[in-house]
């Protein structure tokens, strides 16, 4: 079945931030885009990261020095481009005698990030005056400490935006429409694809020039790797997420675990503290959501034990959890924390598929992607200057609000943020209990950004299901107010995906410590 005869230049598969990206770069360079995504938007990995953009520090240890350059010239372009979006984090690191990284390698390593930067971005300080920075850190051994800057971001909102600015100029997303086929013309080239609709069942067609498969771990469902025993690694990276207090609240205390040496972090989040994250082979189902094991939440917490010895903190205090797959590709000869984090390419007549990767440098790797697939494309027009987000926009709407809150809403909505800011009255941009979501946002998700089920909203439009106990249980009478005749869903619809969604999140985002 053919979508009524309408032609793409190209179609993406795959709605995390490597095809929101993709899609994005697709539509400013004039191609007629769309992007189909098998579950919501941000469903994977996008919504379940660290949260983090960064240079990767790590990987100057690994000798990878034009990734750590590239991703610390994307993080220093994105941070001047969506301020409200992607905001600088300042990172703690305590050194230990005897331990890795020992103060001389670190020192090193900072000095050159901060070359790759232009600017200096780090500071050293005693074992005295670390122990005055960060209360209850662990003593013992203690040789100093650095502070060193990085960058945070909603993954979610950062994957919205994109997708938003890509359909802002005429190109189209789907969500819940998963691709069961690439269609081929005689001559084995890529014509289009047969997708379902995965809730209602409804089957569609696509003609296009090309395709361009970024459906990340799930990606060699349509395009097997062409390279002997060289595979997709499902590895799962997995979160805990506390009230803020009793944690650094503005800065990330990096440490490394004393079971295995890999670096593990408490980070403050929206008034949260996110403890993560983990690196283990998840050997489940794809197609379900991930959650985290008791196992992952002991080690967590043993990390946790170690580096803060005093906080007075267990894991009956854990608000709620999160679970990540990552797409690595490997040989199966290292260990999860060692494979590779850099993308790979395939072409195959037409289709080009994309994996791997790091979140921070998805405009190049969306650059790769459509380069890689040119030849089988129209005339691409000259792409317009090499910005991702036009930070000068200023649309009408945000008279009224304070500084912090128009930098909130048009980091997260660009130009669509004078909407949110218009859509209820002032008791509208209230935030919804001691989050800094507001209520206007919710309302203007529901009723604007293909919202299907309830999760989609709680989850990924807004975090508010990690954020509040019990999924913002406590909340769901108000948000039905607001939400349920912007979504148009009638009583029995609204009962039933309020059921679902804390079904959902009770067996996949509950604190591991209880039983689910």
């Amino acid at each position: 079945m053919i979508d009524n005869g309408d032609h793409w230049d190209l179609i993406v598969v795959g709605g995390g931030v490597t095809g929101a990206g993709i899609f994005h770069e697709a539509s400013r360079r004039g191609l007629k885009t769309l992007l189909l995504e098998k579950q919501d938007f941000a469903w994977g990995t996008s919504s379940r990261s660290s949260k983090m953009v960064h240079g990767g520090l790590r990987y100057l240890k690994e000798g990878k020095i034009f990734l750590t350059l590239d991703s610390v010239k994307e993080r220093e372009r994105l941070l001047r481009e969506a301020p409200g979006l992607i905001n600088p984090l300042t990172f703690f690191m305590p050194i230990y005698k005897g331990c890795s990284p020992s103060k001389m390698t670190m020192g090193a390593g900072l000095i050159l990030y901060s070359l790759m930067a232009g600017e200096k971005q780090y500071e050293k300080m005693s074992a005295r005056r670390a122990l005055g920075v960060v209360s209850h850190l662990k003593g013992d051994g203690l040789d100093g400490a650095f502070l060193f800057r990085d960058a945070q971001v909603d993954d979610a909102r950062l994957v919205l935006r994109l997708i938003q600015e890509g359909r802002s100029r005429g190109s189209r997303a789907l969500n819940y429409t998963g691709v069961t086929r690439i269609l081929r013309d005689r001559k084995g080239r890529v014509a289009g694809v047969e997708a379902q609709d995965t809730l209602t069942g409804k089957a569609f067609g696509f003609n296009a020039h090309a395709v361009i498969n970024a459906s990340g771990a799930w990606a060699e469902t349509l395009h097997p790797s062409p390279v002997k025993d060289y595979h997709l690694r499902p590895l799962r990276g997995s979160h805990l997420i506390f009230p803020g207090q009793g944690f650094p609240r503005e800065k990330v205390l990096s440490f490394i675990h004393p079971k295995d040496s890999r670096p593990v972090f408490i980070f403050p989040w929206e008034g949260c503290a996110l403890l993560g994250t983990t690196d283990v082979d998840h050997g489940e189902d794809m197609d379900m959501e991930p959650s985290v094991s008791r196992e992952e939440a002991g080690y967590l917490m043993e990390g946790l034990a170690h580096i803060l010895p005093g906080v007075p903190v267990t894991g009956h205090d854990c608000i709620s959890s999160m679970a990540g797959v990552r797409p690595v590709l490997s040989q199966g000869k290292k260990s999860a924390s060692q494979e590779s984090r850099e993308h790979v390419i395939w072409k195959n007549k037409g289709l080009v598929t994309v994996t791997g990767g790091k979140l921070t440098t998805f405009r190049l790797l969306a650059g790769d992607a459509i380069a890689a697939i040119s030849d089988f494309l129209p005339s691409i027009s000259t792409p317009p200057p090499s910005h991702v987000f036009d930070s000068r926009i200023s649309p009408p709407g945000l008279e009224e609000c304070s500084l912090e809150m128009k930098l909130r809403l048009l980091g997260r909505f660009g130009i669509k943020a004078g909407q949110v800011a218009r859509i209820m009255d002032e008791d509208g941009l209230s935030q919804v209990g001691e989050t800094a979501t507001t209520w206007a946002e919710l309302a203007y998700s529901a009723g604007h950004e293909k919202v299907r089920r309830l999760s989609d909203l709680l989850l990924r439009r807004t975090r508010l299901g990690l954020l509040l106990p019990r999924g913002g249980a406590a909340c769901l009478t108000r948000i039905r107010a607001v939400c349920q005749n912007p979504l148009g869903w009638d009583d029995n619809r609204w009962e039933q995906e309020e059921k679902e969604y804390l079904d959902n999140w009770q067996r996949c985002y509950a604190p591991p410590f209880s039983s689910r």
